[in-house]
Parts: structure tokens; sequence; C-alpha cells
């Protein structure tokens, strides 16, 4: 056995993609063979959040402490160089198969109660390949006795096989998150015009340095994208209307060869920090379900 646990190959005609038993990860997307995203090895520790799916919050919470309904919570401190709890409870926990088709697998994962979290959650992640591509869905019920705050997203890395100083990226946020030397959020978002963050007009990507989280995203019937391109080739990652946020990361941090070689478009259902100040954060009633789906398409 791999240390990501079970691997469950999809295909549809030339897109194939593997999902992992850990986190119901993806970890890898091609289509005619060619990579869509930065992939890794089974038997390897999942590399800077690769593929990863992030509930019941994505990115961080400042100290990983939070009060919710008037009590406070604490929770583990999982990025100790910014004393921050990051990308959730889910990533790397066993999810179980629920159903399987040559196109399409959907994995489920019970998350129970536990310090900083005292509330339980039934999740369910399904992945469809067809002729547009992969199609991800991320659901959560709320299947507990109380109120329990949520937020999602996922980490996938775009590639089309070039560095990304090389490359285009083409996004049309309009505002971004600024945020202080721990990346948690420090005043109201503010325009992009003007700036490095601008990528509204495409154009060589150059050594920008990016991670960022976007809001104001232009949705056009019902999703919003984010392109790369390069050598004749483009993917695009979209995001459903319950994904308001957006964030993008350059991989500066990475090692060995995956430096820049890609980069994280993370579709988000709240900004980074969102336990403590409530933007867009949303509260899951004993028995409410919340879903939202995002993909990736060779164009």
């Amino acid at each position: 056995m791999t240390l990501s646990g079970t691997q469950y190959t999809i295909a549809s005609g030339p897109y194939e993609a593997v999902i992992t038993e850990q986190g119901a990860g993806l970890r890898s997307l091609t289509w005619d063979g060619l990579p869509l995203i930065l992939p890794h090895d089974p038997d390897e520790v999942t590399p800077a959040g690769f593929g990863q799916l992030l509930a019941p919050w994505p990115n961080r919470v400042d100290h990983g402490t939070y009060t919710f309904e008037g009590v406070a919570q604490r929770l583990e401190i999982n990025e100790p160089s910014r004393e921050t709890a990051i990308h959730g409870l889910v990533r790397w926990e066993s999810w179980n198969l629920a159903e399987r088709t040559d196109s399409s697998v959907t994995l489920t994962h019970r998350l129970l109660g536990r310090p900083g979290y005292p509330f339980r959650l039934d999740l369910t992640a399904v992945y469809t390949l067809a002729a547009d591509g992969l199609n991800v869905r991320l659901s959560a019920t709320n299947s507990g006795t109380r109120n329990a705050p949520y937020g999602q997203s996922a980490h996938p890395y775009l590639t089309v096989g070039l560095p990304l100083d090389e490359c285009v990226v083409t996004f049309g946020g309009v505002r971004y998150q600024p945020v202080n030397e721990r990346l948690i959020p420090s005043g109201l978002p503010v325009p992009v015009a003007g700036t490095p963050l601008d990528l509204s007009a495409g154009g060589v990507f150059g050594d920008r340095r990016i991670d960022t989280a976007y809001t104001d995203l232009p949705f056009s019937d019902g999703r919003t994208w984010v392109g790369l391109s390069g050598g004749g080739r483009t993917v695009g990652l979209w995001a459903d209307e319950s994904h308001p946020w957006l964030q993008l990361y350059t991989a500066d941090d990475l090692g060995g060869g995956d430096r820049r070689a890609g980069i994280a478009a993370e579709p988000m259902t709240c900004p980074p920090n969102a336990f403590n100040s409530g933007v867009d954060l949303i509260t899951l009633k004993p028995g409410d379900t919340f879903g939202g789906s995002w993909g990736i398409i060779s164009l």
C-alpha cells in the first residue's frame, strides 16, 4: 500500500485522473497524456497541498483560535512558522469509497468532533470526467446536533509543462485581500487595477510572486475562470458561484523541479481567517447541506 492509500483511476476520452484515498485528493490529471496539474508520487507525503481538498476551512485561522456562537475554540497549530491552523481537518484523513464507474468516483468522510472543532460533518467528494474535462463537487452535511462553522476549497496546481515565468495567466478578479507578514488579512479588499496582481489582460507572467486571495470575481453562465497558457497549450480552471473567493499561489516556496512549475488556483467559499472575521462564513445548521463545484479543462 502507498502512503496516500488506494488510488482510484478514472478516464473519459483523452482525460485521465487519479484520486487518492487519503484526503480524496486529486493526485494527477492528464489530457492525451499531458499533465494539466502538477502531480505527485503516490508513495510520498503530498507536497505543498498538491490537489488536496480543504475543509471545514480553507487557508488560515489566526493563532488557531476563534469564537463561534459565543464559545471560544482553539485548533491545533499546524503551521508553526506563522502560528496558524491551515487548510482544515480532512486532507490527511482516509476517505471511503461510496461509488465508482469508469469515469467517476465518489468518496466520503465522516468528520467527528474534536478539540477546536466540536462539530460533526458528513463530507462527500464526487469526481467526474467527461468531454468537458474534470468536474469536482464537494459537499458537507451537518449530521450533528449543533450549528457548525464551515468553508471549503481545493488546492490544484495548474501546469502546461513550462516554467510559470514563460506562461500567460489570465484571471479577472477585481479586488484582492491585503495580508500581514503572517498572511492573515489586514484591512478590507482593495482593487487590483494598477498593481502586479492585475491579471485581467493576460501577458507574460514573468517573475511575479503571488500568494493572494481575490474577490469580486467575474462570473459568466455561473462560472469564473483562471487560464494558464504556454507552448501552444491552455488549461483552464473554473469554479461555480458558491466560491466568491479564489487564491492564487506561485509556489515560490517549493523545492526542486516543482518550483514555479505551475500555479495553484484555489476556489474558496470564504477568505483566509473567516472563522474570525465571519466574512462569507457558512453556518451549517443540523441537517443542512452545502456544496460547491469546480473543474479543470484542456482548452
